[in-house]
Parts: C-alpha cells; structure tokens; sequence
C-alpha cells in the first residue's frame, strides 16, 4: 500500500520537468544567458499576455484564430468524412481516390504555401484552405480505416438477418467504425490550430 507522501509525489512527478524547464530558462533570461531578443522570458510572456488581455487585443485575435479554425476544420472534416465513407465502402471508390489524396497526404503543407498564395492571396480564404486541407487526411484515413476493419461477423450476421443497405449502414457499419473516425477528428482538431 502506497504511503500518501507516494502518492502525492506520484500525483505531482509529470509535473517536475516542466516546472524545472520553466525555472531554468527564467533564471537565464534573468542572468542575461537567453537574450530576451531570442526567446522573451516567462515574466515577459505573463506580462504580455496581462497586457494583451486587458486591452482586450488577444480576446479579439483568438476570436479570429477559433473561426478560421473552426470553418477549415468544418470543411476539411466533412470532405474527410464524405470521402473516406466513399472509399471505405466502395472499392471503385478506394481505386478512384485513394491513389491522389495519399499522394497529397504527402506533400509537406510548408510546399503548398506558394501555391496557396497564387491561388487565394494572403486573406483568409488561404489559412481556412490550409486549415481544411490539413484536418481531411486524418479524418479521411481513420473513417476508411474505420470502415475496412469492421468485423466481417457482425457484418454477415446483420444481413442473414435480412440488413442490407442504408439499414446495415446505420445499425452496423456506421457504429463499428464510429471509434475510428473519433480518432481521426481528434488528430484534426489539434491540427487545426497548427
């Protein structure tokens, strides 16, 4: 049986490295060792944000970061969504598609900047593509993942009892593949901001 002292330094332990970092980098910042040009001190951080927060110009910028995000993730989730149902469940689909979105899966997004810039300019139109185009590939790869590792059981069980169609969609595919598509909207939405 664990001592409370155990349990609290178990509790407390994931939080020492960070503290640690933290503390380290305040005193070289202090000391003058990390020049504040390089990387502001954490003090400096806290005071920027105080001053950004009571003047009220992040509240405002974050408002502007969450639409972006929030309108690239809608688009791209739901063009992921509705493709990777396409490909998982049709194998002309998977033939049809899959061979280019995995080729653009692959293309370094930093190589699509130019691109995006001749094609959208510098507005937002840009940064909610890029938003979108980063948050469909996870989705996209977990739904047709989802969908292809569904156990074949439940599948010819459903439709000995007669399922067949939208039915077995919604009864059986649909649920069997709903934890991977979760993952994948959870890779999507910490992309989103990136």
């Amino acid at each position: 049986m664990a001592t409370p002292v155990k349990k609290w330094l178990l509790r407390v332990a994931p939080w020492f490295l960070p503290v640690g970092i933290v503390t380290v980098w305040q005193l070289a910042s202090s000391v003058g060792w990390l020049s504040t040009r390089i990387l502001p001190s954490p003090e400096g951080v806290v005071m920027a944000f105080w001053t950004l927060s009571a003047s009220g110009e992040l509240w405002q910028h974050l408002a502007i970061s969450s639409w972006r995000a929030l309108i690239g993730f809608s688009i791209g989730g739901s063009l992921g969504l509705i493709l990777g149902l396409i490909s998982g469940l049709s194998r002309w689909g998977e033939r049809l598609l899959d061979t280019s979105i995995q080729m653009l899966r692959n293309v370094p997004h930093l190589a699509l900047i130019p691109l995006v810039i001749l094609w959208f300019g510098i507005d937002e139109s840009a940064k909610i593509f890029l938003v979108a185009l980063g948050t469909l590939f996870p989705i996209y790869i977990n739904t047709w993942h989802g969908i292809r590792n569904i156990d074949r059981g439940l599948v010819e069980m459903a439709r000995s009892y007669g399922l067949s169609g939208i039915p077995l969609f919604i009864h059986v595919i649909l649920p069997g593949a709903l934890p991977s598509i979760m993952v994948g909207v959870r890779f999507a939405i910490a992309l989103m901001w990136l």
